[in-house]
C-alpha cells in the first residue's frame, strides 16, 4: 500500500505530461485531482492502519526493492511510515487536494497544452515529496528532496517567458544546490563512520554513543552538515533569498511550496534524526539560533513590503524560523505541530491572495486596493481567519502551536530565544493585519483597478505581455472566488481553527495527543534493521501516551506564557488597526522620520545586493575574464582551432602532390624507384 502513495501522483504525471496536448482541461484536471486524491484516500487507509497498532509497534515498511548493492553498502527502495510520516504525508497530501482543486479554477484561462503542463508538475512535485517523506534511508529521502527541488524549478518558472520567473526558478535551483552539496557531505560522512545510511539504523546506533557535550565529533559534524542541506530547502539564514522570488510562480505553487511540501522538508528532515541531532547538542544551538534570527529578520522584512504574496513570503520564512527554534531547543514535538497547523493557515492565506489577485486581474501591490471586503466576502472572512490563526490569537491553531514553540524554548532555559520568539509574534500579528486592512478594509484605491493586469502574477494571459486578462473580462466587476476556489478557502479555514485541538496543552485541561502520537518517531528502535529484535520498538511510546503530570509551577509558568503570548497577538493587531485603520499618516510619517531604517527593511536588508557583489558578480568576472577568455578560448579553442590549422596545412602541402599531370606522377613514381634502388645499393 506503500507504494501506492506517490505512485498515483506520479501516474497522474506520467498522463498529462505524455497526453496533455489532447486532453481537455476539464480532463487533465480530473486526472490530476483524481491522483492526489487517490493518494490521499491511501495515505489515511494507511494512518488508520497504524494507528489500530500499539503504541510501541506503530511502523508499516514496504520493501520495493533492492536499489544498491555494492561492498559495504547495501539499500533497498524502501518506504517506511511511523508516526511523524503519518501527520507528513497527511498534510502533503490532504493540503495538496485541495491545492490541486483550487488549481482547476484559478489556472483556468490557460490554453489546454498549458494546463495539462502545470498539472503535470504539480502531480510531479507531490510524488517527490511524498518519497521524501516515506523513504526509510537517506538515498531514498535524497530521491525526493532532489526531486522536489526540480519541480520547484519547473513550477516557479512556469511561466518561463516573463524573464522575472524565469530568473525566479534558476534562483532557486541553484540556491539549493548550495545546501544540497553539504546535504551529500552529510550523508556520506554518516556512511564513513557508521557503515549505513538507514534513519532506524543509524537512531539506534547514536543512541547507544555518549552526547557530544561540549566538542564537536562525528555525530555534530555530521549533523551540521545536514542542517546546512535544510538551511537551502527550508530557507533559512543564509540560504532563504530563493524563497520570496518564488512568488513569481502560479499563487498555487506559492500555496504548495510555502504551505504543505517543499520547505517543510528541512524541519522533517531534523525530526526523522531526532536522535541524532539530540546527540549534538552544539550543532541544535546552531539550529536554534539561526532559526530564531532568520523569523526576526523575515518578520521585519514582511512589515513593510507592499507586494501581497511577498508579505506571506516572508511570513513563511519567518514563520520555518520558529519550526527551526523549537527543533534547536529539543522540542521536536512542537516544531512538527507548528509545521502541521501552519500548513493549513498558510495555505488559506496564499490561496486567498490568489483569489483577490483573481478578481483584481493580476494586481497585487496593496496599496492600490482596500475596500474589497464587501465585494469578496468569502475570500475576505477565510483570509481574516488565517489572519487570526497565524497571529497566534487564542483558541486557533496556530495559538496553540506557537505557544508550545515557546513555552519549550523558555522552559528548556533559553530566554533570549524566547523574547526572539515573542518579539516575532508580534511583528506577525503587526504585518498579518497590516495586510488585512490595506487590502480589505478602508476605501478602494482607484476604479480602475482589474481593468488591467499589473504584470505580475496575470497567468491567465500571456505572462510575457501586459494586456488585460481575457478570461476575467467582467468589466470593472469584482468577483469573488469561484466554486473550486471557495471550497478550498472554507475547507482550510476550518482546519485553521480547529487543527490546533489535536494539541491542547495539559495547563489548559487538555491532553497533547500529538506530541503522545509523535513520540515514538523521536526514539531510537530496538528493533532496527539489521541491529537485532525481540525487545519493544519503543519503550517509552506506552508512557508517552498517558497524560502527563506536570508540577503546578509549570501549569502556571506555562499559563502565564500563554498570557504573554496571548497578549502580544492581541496588542500587535491592535497596533496594526490602530496605524492602518484609524491614522495611516503616522505610518508614512514614520517611513519619512526613519527613512534610512524604512529603506533597508524594504530592501531587505540589501542581502541579495550583497550576494550580488560578492558571489554573482566575481563569478561572472572570473567566468567571463580568466576562465572563458584565458582558458577556454586560448587553451581550449586554442588547442582545438590549432588542431585544425595543423591539419589544413597539411592537407596543403599534400594536396600540391597531387597534380593530376600523368608525366608527374610517372616522374615521381621514376624518383622513387631511384631513391629505394639507392638505399639497398648503399646498405
Amino acid at each position: 500500500m506503500l507504494a501506492l502513495i506517490p505512485l498515483f501522483p506520479f501516474i497522474g504525471f506520467l498522463i498529462n505530461a505524455t497526453m496533455g496536448r489532447r486532453l481537455s482541461k476539464g480532463l487533465s484536471g480530473a486526472v490530476a485531482c483524481a491522483a492526489i486524491i487517490a493518494s490521499f484516500a491511501v495515505a489515511v487507509m494507511s494512518v488508520l492502519q497504524i494507528a489500530g497498532m500499539p503504541a510501541d509497534a506503530r511502523v508499516l515498511e514496504q520493501v520495493v526493492y533492492t536499489w544498491i548493492a555494492s561492498g559495504d553498502l547495501s539499500l533497498d527502495m524502501t518506504f517506511r511510515l511511523d508516526p511523524l510520516g503519518a501527520v507528513m504525508i497527511l498534510v502533503i497530501t490532504g493540503i495538496g487536494s485541495l491545492i490541486h482543486i483550487y488549481s482547476t479554477a484559478y489556472m483556468h484561462d490557460e490554453i489546454d497544452s498549458e494546463f495539462a503542463r502545470y498539472f503535470s508538475y504539480l502531480n510531479l512535485f507531490a510524488a517527490f515529496m511524498l518519497v521524501l517523506v516515506l523513504g526509510a534511508n537517506f538515498v531514498v529521502m535524497f530521491v525526493g528532496w532532489e526531486g522536489v527541488g526540480l519541480c520547484s524549478y519547473l513550477l516557479i518558472g512556469f511561466w518561463f517567458k516573463k524573464q522575472s520567473a524565469s530568473d525566479a526558478g534558476k534562483k532557486a535551483f541553484v540556491v539549493n544546490r548550495i545546501g544540497d552539496y553539504a546535504f551529500v557531505l552529510g550523508m556520506l560522512f554518516l556512511f564513513t563512520q557508521f557503515g549505513t545510511l538507514d534513519f532506524a539504523r543509524l537512531a539506534t546506533i547514536a543512541s547507544a554513543m555518549p552526547v557530544e557535550e561540549g566538542v564537536f565529533g562525528a555525530i555534530s559534524i555530521a549533523t551540521l552538515l545536514l542542517f546546512i542541506g535544510a538551511t537551502g530547502k527550508s530557507a533559512q539564514i543564509p540560504l532563504y533569498t530563493w524563497l520570496p522570488d518564488a512568488m513569481e510562480g502560479p499563487t498555487p505553487v506559492s500555496a504548495l511550496i510555502h504551505a504543505a511540501t517543499m520547505v517543510t522538508a528541512g524541519v522533517y528532515m531534523i525530526g526523522r534524526n531526532a536522535v541524532l541531532f539530540s546527540h549534538a547538542p552544539e550543532t541544535l544551538f546552531i539550529v536554534a539560533v539561526i532559526g530564531a534570527a532568520t523569523a526576526l529578520m523575515a518578520g521585519t522584512i514582511g512589515l513593510v513590503q507592499n507586494d501581497i504574496k511577498r508579505v506571506l513570503a516572508y511570513s513563511t520564512v519567518s514563520q520555518l524560523g520558529l519550526m527551526f527554534l523549537a527543533m534547536g531547543v529539543g522540542a521536536f514535538g512542537a516544531g512538527i505541530f507548528h509545521l502541521y497547523t501552519h500548513a493549513f493557515f498558510k495555505a488559506l492565506l496564499f490561496l486567498g491572495s490568489g483569489a483577490v489577485i483573481h478578481a483584481l486581474h493580476g494586481e497585487q501591490d496593496i496599496r492600490n486596493m482596500g475596500g474589497l471586503k464587501k465585494f469578496l466576502p468569502v475570500t475576505y472572512w477565510t483570509f481574516l481567519i488565517g489572519s487570526l490563526a497565524i497571529a497566534g490569537v487564542p483558541f486557533l491553531s496556530g495559538f496553540f502551536s506557537k505557544d508550545e514553540i515557546l513555552y519549550e524554548t523558555f522552559h528548556e532555559g533559553h530566554t533570549m530565544l524566547w523574547l526572539v520568539g515573542a518579539i516575532t509574534s508580534f511583528l506577525t500579528a503587526t504585518y498579518m493585519f497590516r495586510l488585512v486592512f490595506l487590502t480589505f478594509h478602508g476605501e478602494r484605491k482607484g476604479s480602475g483597478i482589474g481593468d488591467q493586469g499589473s504584470g505580475h502574477d496575470h497567468g491567465h494571459a500571456d505572462p510575457g505581455s501586459l494586456i488585460p486578462d481575457p478570461g476575467h473580462a467582467h468589466g470593472s466587476h469584482l468577483h469573488d472566488a469561484p466554486p473550486a476556489m471557495a471550497l478550498a478557502l472554507i475547507v482550510l479555514a476550518i482546519g485553521s481553527v480547529l487543527a490546533g485541538y489535536i494539541g491542547v496543552p495539559h495547563a489548559l485541561g487538555g491532553h497533547n495527543q500529538l506530541a503522545a502520537w509523535l513520540a515514538p518517531s523521536f526514539q531510537a528502535s530496538a528493533a532496527a534493521p539489521g541491529v537485532g529484535g525481540g525487545a519493544e520498538l519503543f519503550p517509552q511510546a506506552e508512557a508517552a501516551e498517558e497524560a502527563e503530570v506536570i508540577s503546578e509551577e509549570e501549569a502556571a509558568l506555562e499559563l502565564t506564557l500563554m498570557g504573554v503570548s496571548s497578549a502580544i497577538a492581541i496588542g500587535g493587531i491592535l497596533l496594526a488597526a490602530f496605524i492602518w485603520l484609524k491614522r495611516r499618516s503616522i505610518a508614512d510619517g514614520m517611513a519619512h522620520r526613519f527613512g534610512g531604517l524604512h529603506r533597508l527593511l524594504l530592501n531587505k536588508y540589501y542581502v541579495d545586493e550583497m550576494y550580488d557583489a560578492t558571489v554573482v558578480n566575481p563569478i561572472h568576472v572570473v567566468s567571463r575574464d580568466a576562465l572563458w577568455r584565458g582558458f577556454d578560448v586560448r587553451v581550449v579553442d586554442g588547442a582545438v582551432n590549432g588542431t585544425a590549422a595543423i591539419v589544413a596545412a597539411g592537407s596543403n602541402l599534400l594536396r600540391r602532390l597531387q597534380t593530376g599531370s600523368v608525366r608527374a606522377y610517372a616522374s615521381s613514381m621514376f624518383v622513387g624507384v631511384v631513391v629505394i634502388l639507392g638505399y639497398y645499393l648503399w646498405r
